[in-house]
């Protein structure tokens, strides 16, 4: 480090991006520094993907507690919800993974600072009324809900007081037809919380694959998600007993909150990045080069803060990439095709490559194959999921350019069916392997019949 700065890197948010890059610069003997005016491990540890899998699994296990009666169990008692417990639990599994990222980045040698850091120049930042110069700044504030302004729109929540809620309500109202919409209508329904899910629009996941969203659609419905599509809230009105949610039909629904889950925005708000020549788009992300670069040289920006594919591990491997361009040989590179992803709603979703749609207009001649099932244990346990399984083939090249699956354990399937794809396997090569019986991936390695 020259002297002139106080530190050759300032890390402003300690998310998982923030914390891999400082983490992976001090191991490279910099002097770092991170600043986080929040809480130690972003939006996915802390009101993301962490706790919201935690209730996904607690909303599973009344089906669970169902299909064990087809094989012989049976209790003496109805199972019962303590949502206190749950919540209790949820945040001190949380509040330990806070400690260790705490531990991560003092053993790692960098400067924690608690408080808010904004950026006074290109190469200062005040954290707590103290300045602070830096060779380099990296932005890694990441994303915050959104909720759009309309009469009542106050009385709605985020999904971030989701996961603290005093208590359950009897009835509540989702807004949303994004990934997060989607698992927090499966999370409160599994609870048993009488579910209304309402979206503008008239198809969920509008960004996946169609005909895979249309089976979460139909499973959310089988699972009892009163579902209404193309219907938008005029206002919510408090009541007595609650909220009132006002239809553009012309009818309301009663219930005990409203969560909106129409988006997230790149947290730069009160950045100071006025004070730069970094420049945001109108959604508030931050425009970057192939280097995580801004339109200023010395600060840089990666996550879900620019807006390219706003999940964890990309986050991560952003941050790879920049401190190998910043302080390593700068070989190293990031690949946005093909990654996979889950969204865990109930049916859960996994997908990798191209929906079908998508493939139309990329490729000449594809063919696909589908395959719908009910799953093995519903033969014994009586309920009503099924599996759908997707391969979307090139048909001049043989490459399989999507895999889609819906049903139980997507997310656990799709992570392999992830290195096939980046490996560039062919139909022929699902083909030629042999599947685990009885098992529900083997239907990946048997699919035969062309379905279009």
């Amino acid at each position: 480090m020259t002297a002139e700065f106080d530190y050759d890197l300032f890390v402003i948010g300690a998310g998982s991006g923030g914390v891999r890059a400082a983490r992976m610069a001090a191991s490279k003997g910099k002097k770092v520094a991170v600043a986080e005016e929040r809480y130690l491990g972003g939006t996915c540890v802390n009101v993301g993907c962490v706790p919201k899998k935690l209730f996904v699994y607690a909303s599973q296990f009344p089906e669970s507690f169902h299909a064990s009666k087809g094989y012989g169990w049976s209790s003496a008692e109805a199972p019962t919800l303590d949502w206190a417990v749950l919540r209790d639990n949820k945040t001190a599994e949380i509040e330990r993974l806070n400690g260790i990222y705490n531990s991560m980045i003092n053993n790692s040698g960098a400067d924690l600072f608690g408080g808010r850091a904004i950026v006074t120049g290109p190469h200062q930042v005040e954290v707590n009324g103290k300045g602070y110069s830096a060779k380099v700044i990296l932005i890694a504030t990441g994303g915050w809900p959104y909720i759009p302004e309309f009469p009542g729109s106050d009385l709605a929540i985020s999904s971030n007081e989701m996961f603290f809620l005093d208590e359950l309500p009897k009835t509540a109202v989702v807004v949303g037809g994004g990934y997060i919409a989607v698992e927090f209508a499966g999370i409160l329904n599994g609870l048993g919380v009488e579910t209304h899910l309402i979206y503008r629009g008239p198809n969920l996941l509008k960004s996946f694959d169609r005909e895979m969203s249309d089976k979460v659609t139909d499973g959310m419905v089988a699972k009892g998600v009163h579902m209404h599509l193309s219907t938008q809230i005029n206002e919510i009105v408090k009541t007595d007993a609650g909220i009132s949610v006002v239809l553009d039909n012309g009818s309301s629904l009663e219930a005990g909150l409203a969560l909106y889950a129409t988006g997230r925005q790149a947290n730069t708000a009160g950045l100071g990045l006025e004070h730069t020549n970094t420049v945001l788009r109108p959604n508030g992300s931050i425009v970057v080069d192939d280097n995580f670069a801004t339109g200023d040289p010395s600060i840089y920006a990666l996550g879900d803060v620019i807006d390219r594919v706003q999940l964890t591990p990309v986050a991560i491997q952003e941050a790879m990439v920049l401190v190998d361009h910043l302080y390593g040989d700068g070989s190293a590179r990031i690949d946005y095709g093909d990654i996979p992803t889950a969204v865990f709603c109930q049916p859960e979703l996994g997908t990798v490559g191209l929906g079908e749609e998508q493939a139309r207009t990329e490729y000449s001649d594809i063919d696909v194959y589908v395959s719908d099932f009910k799953p093995m244990l519903q033969t014994l346990g009586g309920g009503n999921d099924r599996i759908t399984m997707k391969l979307v083939v090139d048909r001049a090249s043989d490459l399989v350019v999507g895999c889609h699956m819906v049903g139980e354990h997507a997310a656990e399937i799709i992570q392999g069916m992830g290195i096939a794809l980046k490996a560039g396997a062919t139909k022929a090569h699902f083909d030629a392997t042999v599947g685990i019986h009885p098992s529900a991936a083997e239907e990946f390695v048997t699919m035969r019949e062309k379905t279009r």
